[in-house]
């Protein structure tokens, strides 16, 4: 169980625009499933590039992106975490690439682009952190600005609608450590491989082709924005407003969580796999 001092740090974070992603422990966790599923040349060659000979060289870089873009040299790319759908939620969802991304960039075109580049550290580290991104369904929405103009309550503290992709995480997995990040993984690698995702994990990587990586990840942020119809935002945004996050709110949400950490762990594995073998490993 977190300390409320650890609780209140996260509510606060969680309260200001898009602040974290999936935050630290969902990023974490999605680097260290495909630390579980990369071939031993994948994991070779990324380490290499990345500096870390370590069992954490991928999710020791997992939220980089997020601390790169409040600095000056890395304003430019605060578009690239993602994709603003302008479709009708609850009613339809939809993701249109030349819709809805914007002229600055968006996830969709930061994945093609880091990709042209994926032997420098730099781009290896936005990869790793993009692919969590689109898997997050209010980074793949415009409505209410992704949800973060919608007000809710997460344990009675008041914060917004885009602490699903924080807090509903904490509460289930734990603090935000690299320890809990590990667990979890491990939890969902399990999963895959013999437990309740297995007969679909496969699934998960159909139409993945790494000469087409805007195709590939519309399939992801198509798949991630139809759980803001049919889970986030169910009723509408005003139906959630004021809602209490952390109690049936959160029993609803968390199996949506929980596949999502799962699909972008898997296939930010076969992805970093296609990159440095031109296979998926066997996924």
């Amino acid at each position: 169980m977190r300390s409320q001092a650890a609780a209140s740090v996260l509510l606060l974070a969680s309260s200001l625009p898009s602040v974290l992603g999936w935050g630290a422990l969902g990023h974490e966790t999605v680097a260290y499933i495909a630390s579980n599923f990369v071939t031993a040349a994948t994991q070779s060659q990324f380490q290499s590039i990345l500096g870390d000979t370590s069992a954490d060289y991928l999710a020791s870089v997992a939220t980089y992106a997020d601390s790169y873009r409040y600095t000056s040299a890395g304003s430019y790319s605060k578009p690239y975490h993602f994709i603003d759908a302008n479709d009708n939620p609850p009613t339809s969802c939809s993701v249109d690439y030349n819709r809805d991304c914007g002229a600055g960039g968006c996830v969709v075109r930061a994945i093609n682009n880091y990709l042209e580049f994926c032997e420098c550290a730099q781009a290896a580290k936005m990869l790793v952190h993009f692919i969590g991104d689109i898997h997050q369904p209010l980074h793949d929405e415009n409505l209410e600005v992704g949800g973060n103009d919608v007000p809710v309550t997460f344990g009675g503290t008041s914060t917004n609608l885009h602490a699903w992709d924080t807090s509903i995480p904490q509460q289930y997995a734990g603090t935000a450590t690299l320890a809990h990040a590990k667990k979890w993984a491990a939890t969902l690698t399990t999963a895959i491989q013999s437990g309740a995702y297995q007969s679909s994990a496969s699934s998960w990587l159909t139409g993945i082709n790494i000469n087409d990586p805007i195709t590939s990840s519309m399939l992801w942020a198509t798949d991630a924005n139809s759980y803001v119809c049919s889970t986030v935002m169910p009723n509408g945004y005003t139906a959630t407003e004021n809602v209490d996050l952390s109690g049936d709110y959160y029993n609803e949400a968390i199996p949506i969580v929980q596949i999502q950490i799962a699909k972008a762990g898997y296939r930010l594995a076969a992805w970093l796999n296609l990159i440095a073998t031109g296979t998926t490993g066997g996924l």
